[in-house]
Order: structure tokens, then sequence, then C-alpha cells
């Protein structure tokens, strides 16, 4: 019982309790020691009493022992050596090279890992912009249908007008399709004033992919479970699929009615392209993830026998774009070229500062470096000591916008038809494609999603759309100006920290002090005209 007094509970048991114990420890050695006889383990050998010394011809009993017990030794130590060199036989006749026919399984595996791990190596550096845009240009190339995939809460902004002008130059009569994902994170209207706006360019597919899917493994497993128990949550809930797949159906069976439609899908770093072709699919055949850049090469995946989609990489963002747009869809920070703390310090000044306490439920801050340590506390985000990870809570802050979790909006603006484009571009681009079936099935989508609501989502100010490169030829870094704002903000934080004198600023303080110094000079004695003047040097010197 614990004493209320006291902080930890008293140890001391009553004596019965003990004498029990004590009793039933000597009953189990007593119980040892009985068992240890019969089997005789506790027996001592014999000790040898050696040759007296009465003995007659000590000396030499003890020689013949003493090599007797080297000759046993010799002996073991033969053994040994002979077993080592079978050991060895064995390891060379097992790794001397053999015909294909001899050779094990095992050793095949072996050579298999070895080989996978070379190749591992060697894409890691064919993995460059260059490698990127030429799996781009590969699946523009192979495909007669490409889905431009664009997020609804910036479609204007995941727009790329290069990789639009090459797909309708490009030879083959290929249609361009645009595909607005992650609708549930956008209000209603903004959504259904996007389409109506974007449709007089392109036809426009909404679209809400599932990020729950499941390997073919785990999908047979769940399949054993009853219906009430299965995932019905929102994010393992698709939208659009039926309404896509019945377009590129339409359109197969009037283009290609024998052949295989091949689909390329496309657009800036995780957007929703490898989510899309799963949720197409209905299972999870490419990897998909938050972090960004995942897929690094282009992935063909079967929908039917006369349907294949095509996965690809991330279009390469210019760096001519604006700062804004390039913390959102280009992978400066993956790859090491920019700081998650600047990207998150661009992304503040775009939006507003009350939505943003709204949004993470944190209170009023200054500037970028209080926002993300404020987030650190508020998630536990906390290395030794209670110091906030403040590359984590930026990492974290970055991976809401351009996941699937964070909710933003943009305005609609009235857009005049770009330069690539014109009104019979428009109509060739929409021939042989079932129009009023994608909009019964937009109508249809747009009903089922649940969208959140405008008060709780940040508004954005779009920057136009991003320009991408699918050529790496010719490409300048242009030095981006540093803004008045973060200026501004950096001579805060050097306030704050307070001021860092610099050597030589302290040199000069320290010679203009010297200089400051009151310094007599000697004068002599009768040149000045009153005798009247004393002289300091006589008393000081």
């Amino acid at each position: 019982m614990k004493r209320p007094k006291l902080k930890k509970a008293s140890k001391r048991v009553s004596c019965s309790q003990r004498y029990k114990i004590q009793k039933k420890v000597r009953e189990h050695h007593r119980k040892l020691k009985k068992e240890a006889g019969k089997k005789g383990v506790g027996k001592r050998g014999k000790k040898d009493l050696g040759v007296p010394n009465i003995a007659p011809f000590k000396e030499e009993v003890l020689r013949e022992a003493e090599t007797r017990k080297l000759k046993v030794e010799e002996e073991k130590e033969k053994r040994k050596q002979e077993k080592k060199d079978e050991r060895a036989k064995r390891k060379k006749e097992r790794d001397a090279p053999r015909s294909e026919s001899e050779n094990p399984k095992a050793k095949k595996a072996r050579m298999d890992t070895d080989e996978k791990e070379v190749s591992k190596k060697s894409a890691i550096k064919t993995y460059t912009k260059q490698f990127l845009c030429s799996e781009i240009n590969t699946v523009i190339d192979q495909s007669d249908v490409i889905l431009e995939v664009l997020d609804a809460r910036d479609p204007l902004g995941y727009r790329c007008p290069q990789l639009e002008e090459a797909v309708l130059t490009r030879p083959g009569n290929k249609k361009l399709l645009l595909v607005l994902t992650k609708i549930d994170l956008v209000p209603q209207e903004n959504v259904e004033k996007w389409i109506q706006c974007l449709e007089k360019e392109f036809p426009v597919v909404a679209f809400k992919a599932s990020t729950q899917l499941v390997d073919k493994i785990v999908q047979e497993k769940k399949r054993r479970f009853p219906d009430s128990l299965l995932d019905k949550s929102r994010a393992s809930l698709s939208f659009g699929n039926a309404c896509l797949l019945a377009l590129l159906e339409s359109y197969q069976a009037t283009s290609k009615p024998e052949g295989t439609l091949k689909v390329g899908v496309v657009g800036f770093p995780n957007v929703g392209k490898s989510s899309l072709v799963n949720t197409m699919k209905g299972l999870r055949a490419c990897n998909a993830g938050v972090k960004r850049g995942i897929t690094k090469s282009m992935q063909d995946v079967f929908i039917q026998k006369n349907l294949k989609l095509y996965d690809s990489p991330g279009i390469v963002a210019s760096p001519s774009n604006p700062p804004a747009s390039m913390a959102l869809r280009s992978l400066q920070v993956e790859e090491g070229e920019e700081k998650a703390l600047e990207a998150v310090r661009t992304l503040l000044k775009q939006c507003d500062k009350v939505q943003v306490m709204l949004q993470y439920n944190i209170p009023d801050y200054r500037n970028s470096l209080e926002f993300i340590t404020l987030l650190a506390k508020k998630r536990g985000y906390l290395m030794k000591g209670g110091v906030a990870n403040m590359e984590q809570s930026a990492t974290t802050f970055l991976d809401d916008w351009t996941g699937a979790k964070l909710s933003y909006h943009c305005r609609v603006e009235g857009l005049s038809l770009p330069p690539y484009l014109s009104e019979t571009v428009v109509t060739e681009n929409k021939k042989g494609l079932n129009l009023l079936k994608l909009q019964t099935g937009n109508e249809a989508t747009l009903q089922g999603v649940k969208y959140p609501n405008k008060a709780s989502s940040i508004s954005l100010i779009s920057k136009g759309p991003t320009a991408g490169l699918l050529s790496t030829k010719n490409v300048v870094q242009k030095p981006v100006p540093i803004p008045r704002e973060e200026v501004k903000e950096m001579e805060e934080l050097n306030r704050e920290s307070g001021p860092v004198e610099d050597t030589k600023d302290v040199q000069k303080t320290d010679n203009k002090n010297k200089s400051n110094k009151v310094q007599f000079q000697s004068v002599p004695v009768g040149t000045s005209p009153n005798n009247d003047t004393y002289d300091f040097n006589t008393d000081f010197k």
C-alpha cells in the first residue's frame, strides 16, 4: 500500500511473507542439489597427486609425461589444420567458375542482386534535367491522347504553354485534354467557374483521385472482409474515373477500333499524375506519395486490352518563373538548390496572414521564421533540449501546399486565347470526342464530391501559366532580385540578434578615439606677446 506522504510505495514485507519466501528458496536449492547428484554434475574429479618425492627415477617419469602431453597437443593441431584445408578446398570448388547449366540458383540470385545495385547507382546519375525532358518528349511522341493534369486550386498556374504548343504542333493529330484534380480541396463555385473558363480552349474533365489504393495482394485480402469493415473515408473515394474512361473508350472506338489507344499523362511534379493512373487501374500500379519527384521515368500501364496509359515524370520548371510558382511547382528544395525556409517565406507573402493563422491555429507572427517555430511547437517537431526543428516544420508546410491536404483557391479571371491557339485549332482538337457524355459525367462528379467552405479556404493570387522546359539547351539562370520586404525582414532579425561589429570597424573607432584625445604642443617661451602665458610643459611632462 502506498503511503500518502511518501512518493514511492514501501518495499517492506510482513514477517510471515518473508519466512515463506525463504522456505521456498531453500526447498528449491535442495531440489537442484538432488538432481545434480543423480546426474553426477556436482562431483569433482580426483586431483592428480603427481609423483612422490620418495619414488626412484622421478625426473625420468616427469619427462615422459611432458613428451606424452606434447604429442597429444601436436595431434590436436594437425587435426585442426586438416579441417581448415578441407574447408578451403570446398570453398574453392564452390567459387570456381562453372557453366550456366552447373551454376546453382543461389549464385544466380546473388549475381542478379549485384546487377540491380549497379543499375540503381547508374540510374541515380542519369536522373538529370536532360533525362527528364527526354522522357516527357517520348511520352508525347508515343501517345495519341495527352492528359495535362492541373491542380484545381490553381489551374492557370499549373498550365505549361510550351507543353501545349509542343503537343499541338507534333504530327499525328494528337488530342489534348485538361484534367482538374484535387477538386475536393476547392469550393464548388470556384471549380464550376474554372471548368466553364477552360472549356473554351480544351475539353476539361473533373477528377478526384483515391489516395488509399493498395497492391493486388492486399486487395485480395481485403475482399475477405465484409463491406462494413472496408475503408470508406474521404481519401479512399474517387470521382470522375468512370467519365474519363467512357470518353477514352468512345474515342478509341471511332479513331482506333482495332489497335490500342495510347494515352500520356503529363504535368508538373506532385500534381497527381500517378494517382490518376492508379485510380483508373483500380490498383497501386505506380508509386505515388506526398514527396515531390517520386516518378523518375516513363511507365506504361494497361487499363484495358485496347487502352494504355503512360505515367511520366514532372515537367521541369524554367528558372525564369516567379519565386512563388517555383516554390510550388519545381524540385529546387528536393535537389538542394533552394532551402525550404526560403520557399515558405515566398508562399507566406502570397496569402493573407489572418487566413493562415486560422488554418493552422497559430497566434500572430511577425515573420516567416517565427511562423515556422510556432508551427514546430504546435506539431511537436522538437529536437534535443526542446529546440524547434525548423527544417521539418518547413518541409511539412510545403507538403501541405503541394500535396492533397491544404485547401486554397485562386480567383477566376477572363482568359484570352494564347498565340499558339486559334478557333480552328480548338475545333479540330474537339473533333471525335463525345462532349455531351463528358458534360453529363462532369455534372455527376460535381454533385458527388464533398467541398470545403469558402471561409475555411485560403485565397491566393495566381501568377499565370508556369514556363516549362522540354529541352535543357541554352538555359541561363537569371539572378532573382531580392524584394524590399525580404530585406526589411533581414534587417529586423539582425536588430533582434544584436549588432555584430567588424574588426576593421573596431580598429577605425580606436583610431578616431586616439585622434580625439587632447594633445599639448610645446610652445617656446618668449615667442608669445603676452608674458602672462602659462607653459604646461613645465609642470606636466
